[in-house]
């Protein structure tokens, strides 16, 4: 196997456990009654996991896939905070019917062997 097939094949097995982790992690939020709105939404500024809904709460959601809730939530730093509060402007700049509600960012880790940890209000969105 020479290193282009195995960077190949690394990127193949990351790409399954995220899809996994997404997916996890919706049927964690769906069990807590939120109802997903979009799943791997990308805009220009970026891509938002997941986008759910309970009553008039609208939670963008980043899912990590990380051997401990620690790693998981250091691996959401300020940079990666700011392209999702980007995103979600985008997004909620398109839908004139969500503006009223209230926002949130949250983080879900999709941990070995456990039910997904979802982490609300993981940090405060500017304005």
């Amino acid at each position: 196997m020479t290193s282009a097939d195995a960077a190949r094949a690394r990127r193949r097995h990351g790409f399954r456990k995220g899809h996994r982790g997404e997916w996890l992690a919706a049927m964690a939020l769906r069990l807590k009654g939120y109802r997903i709105l979009a799943v791997r939404h990308r805009t220009k500024a970026g891509e938002i996991d997941l986008i759910a809904r309970r009553g008039d709460l609208v939670a963008f959601v980043e899912v990590k896939a990380r051997a401990t809730l620690a790693e998981a939530m250091d691996a959401v730093g300020p940079q990666t905070q700011r392209r999702i509060e980007a995103a979600a402007d985008l997004w909620i700049g398109r839908r004139t019917d969500f503006a009223r509600l209230s926002r949130r960012f949250d983080i879900v880790a999709v941990l070995p062997w456990r039910w997904p940890v979802h982490v609300t209000g993981a940090w405060q969105g500017r304005g």
